[in-house]
């Protein structure tokens, strides 16, 4: 059979855990194989792992000299052409092993950014990459240009065409990318202003936000899929979806609700990829509820949920209420499902328990709505624009009065409690 998809790069892996390292800086099997599927995800072929246990890093190489030959040998044999490290390397040590390795050298954080950079497809999300990029790659700029940090024109005896304004070709790089860094955050404000004008207009229609939100390749598109037939490409892989979708969600007849998808979260997030997606990410604070989806199917499920956990905590949406919606419950091999009162388990792809999971969702969310029949008298009809900014008017009828067919919160049932005709809870 014909190959459709080229292989991009032969990559071997390599992990370092040691006690001087934080929990969560450390590599394991676990997150090495995590890697892997980063790594098939990137478009790329892992032909090894390297996974060694020292006591501390070394500031040279990370791993130490007589490991870095072994890793040598291994992408010789291997014909690698690329070395990923699971953690994260600081600039030097990336420069050092390029050199030592003779093959690219790249760490989760570079690789997860080529990731967002290859996947993003909207004008903010495509903002937020580049953002990322630029702030991963200003403190890797010196040794880049190695060959021209001369500086030129300086002291006479450049060759012609030489002179230039006095500073080295790193110093220009760095005000370029510091001028780009500015420019990219004064897009990303207004995409912020954007958002909060469609927030509070929200607001003030009284539509309450749910907000999926899980680790990567949990099935968050494949629930809002379910849900609402919003019809996003959802696969099997990490990070599928990178730009925010929001839709529409009917819950019942008194309650409708914007349910939004956000990226997925990982093991080791690239804090620079955090700072960016603020401008996405923050609808989580602004979120009446939150819809924490668990891969349950996944051996390590209890990790994934508490590397979430600890992001929305960061993210400051650590108070809002929580429904963990435990999905691929038809794949679970366990003996019983988690369950509880704010646990619904369901199977986003075969549709079980999404009655359940929009039952939930109602009860948390569905206070003092109210499903009315209003006569307005005509020198009345003014309250009828009110109930369209206010309210959801459903029908409007032209008769001896103005019957109007509305969900209202109780505030707007006082302004017209006169004039109501019927009341359904």
């Amino acid at each position: 059979m014909e190959q459709t998809e080229k292989i991009r790069d032969r990559v071997v892996l390599v992990g370092l855990n040691s006690p001087v390292l934080k929990e969560e800086e450390n590599a394991d099997e676990g997150s090495m194989e995590e890697l892997s599927a980063l790594v098939e995800t990137a478009g790329g072929e892992v032909t090894g792992f390297v996974l060694q246990n020292r006591y501390s890093p070394d500031p040279r190489t990370f791993i130490g000299q007589g490991k870095v030959e072994e890793v040598r040998a291994y992408c010789e044999n291997t014909e690698a052409t690329m070395v990923i490290f699971d953690n994260d390397l600081s600039p030097s040590q990336m420069r050092v092993l390029t050199r030592e390795l003779g093959v690219q050298v790249l760490d989760r954080c570079g690789l997860i950014l080529d990731i967002f950079a290859q996947r993003a497809k909207t004008k903010e999300g495509r903002l937020q990459v580049e953002l990322a990029q630029y702030r991963y790659l200003l403190p890797r700029l010196i040794g880049m240009w190695t060959h021209l940090e001369r500086q030129a024109g300086t002291s006479g005896k450049g060759p012609i065409g030489s002179k230039g304004p006095g500073e080295t070709q790193l110093e220009t790089d760095r005000r370029h990318i510091h001028r780009k860094i500015d420019k990219l955050r004064d897009d990303l404000e207004e995409v912020r202003r954007v958002r909060q004008t469609q927030r509070q207009q929200r607001q003030k229609n009284e539509i309450p936000v749910v907000a999926i939100v899980g680790y990567t390749n949990a099935g968050k598109s494949t629930l809002l899929n379910c849900l609402t037939d919003a019809g996003i490409p959802a696969n099997n892989r990490l990070f599928d979806t990178l730009d925010t979708t929001s839709r529409l969600l009917t819950v019942s007849d008194t309650l409708d609700v914007v349910l939004s998808d956000t990226v997925g979260f990982i093991r080791k997030l690239p804090h620079q990829l955090v700072e960016a997606f603020k401008a996405t990410l923050e609808e989580l604070e602004y979120a009446d509820l939150l819809l924490h989806v668990i891969d349950v199917s996944n051996p390590d499920w209890e990790l994934q949920a508490q590397v979430v956990d600890a992001l929305i905590e960061e993210l400051g949406a650590n108070n809002l209420p929580r429904i963990e919606v435990f999905n691929k419950c038809d794949c679970f091999t366990g003996e019983i499902l988690p369950h509880g009162e704010n646990i619904v388990s369901v199977s986003a792809w075969t549709g079980e328990g999404m009655d359940r999971l929009l039952s939930r969702i109602g009860k948390e969310l569905d206070k003092g709505s109210f499903h009315v029949l209003v006569k307005l008298p005509y020198d009345k009809g003014g309250l009828l624009d009110m109930l369209y900014r206010e309210a959801k008017v459903e029908s409007v009828d032209y008769s001896e009065t103005i019957d109007v067919t509305a969900v209202c919160s109780e505030k707007i049932l006082g302004q017209v409690s006169q004039w109501v005709s019927m009341i359904q809870d």
